[in-house]
């Protein structure tokens, strides 16, 4: 018997307390030989469009068939609509805020459906009550018109007018460095990043490989791991020795 697909969860919920737990019952009262992977819990919080960006950069390691259950949802129980996009075979389910806008504009092929209110959901907790049993019946083979979905117009989609880069800090690490909603291949060797601080001294950061071509303790971007462009402090924290924090606007030069 072929394996389901995987679901992966994409969340600012924090790995601490109930919430992760009881969306992965949710998928096992649904799907129960479905595997589910904790991609993060640590998204930006209350942040769709910082998020659109950092899962985008993620998204091309997701495996073929994957179903991304994200939620970053501060608009929860409001009259935003909860949404299904199928993206270069790979699917995401979550609040449509903007959070797959990225993802849908970045593939080559995308589709996407609203999904139905559900009056017994908790107004406070869609992940575990509409968006995770969705995934979880999309991993067991069910389509979105199965479980009530209708396509959606592309034009209504929340972010249409974010910038394919976002020129801004969206994620920080343990470490401290710093992610930016650049993508690396966007921007020249060359080129130096500038981010003000909170203290309002300004820093700039020239390209640097990885961390070993420069000194302990200087700043420099560089390309990470998932593309974008990060900026670091070898063997220090960007995040505190330069005063970092998340949202600030960064200049390219």
């Amino acid at each position: 018997m072929a394996a389901l697909p995987l679901i992966l969860f994409f969340t600012d919920f924090g790995y601490d307390g109930p919430y992760v737990g009881q969306m992965r019952l949710a998928v096992g009262r649904h799907a129960p030989a479905t595997a589910v992977v904790n991609l993060m819990h640590d998204a930006p919080r209350f942040d769709p469009k910082a998020s659109a960006y950092l899962l985008a950069a993620l998204t091309p390691r997701l495996p073929p068939k994957s179903i991304c259950v994200g939620v970053i949802d501060p608009g929860v129980g409001s009259t935003r609509a909860g949404v299904i996009v199928e993206a270069d075979g790979r699917w995401f389910v979550g609040p449509g805020n903007g959070l797959f806008e990225i993802v849908r504009r970045r593939a080559k092929t995308a589709r996407s459906w609203t999904l139905p209110e559900d009056p017994d959901a908790a107004p406070s907790f869609h992940g575990r009550d509409i968006f995770a049993p969705a995934a979880a019946q999309l991993s067991a083979g069910k389509s979105p018109e199965d479980i009530g979905a209708h396509p959606s117009d592309p034009v209504d989609i929340v972010g249409r007018d974010w910038p394919d880069e976002f020129p801004a800090l969206i994620y920080c690490d343990h470490y401290g460095n710093a992610m930016t909603g650049l993508r690396a291949a966007s921007l020249a060797p060359s080129a130096t990043l500038k981010v003000i601080g909170a203290s309002g001294a300004a820093t700039a950061c020239k390209h640097a490989r990885t961390f070993s071509d420069v000194p302990p303790g200087q700043a420099f971007w560089y390309e990470n791991s998932n593309g974008l462009a990060e900026i670091a402090v070898n063997a220090g924290s960007a995040r505190d020795d330069l005063g970092l924090s998340l949202g600030l606007d960064v200049q390219v030069a």
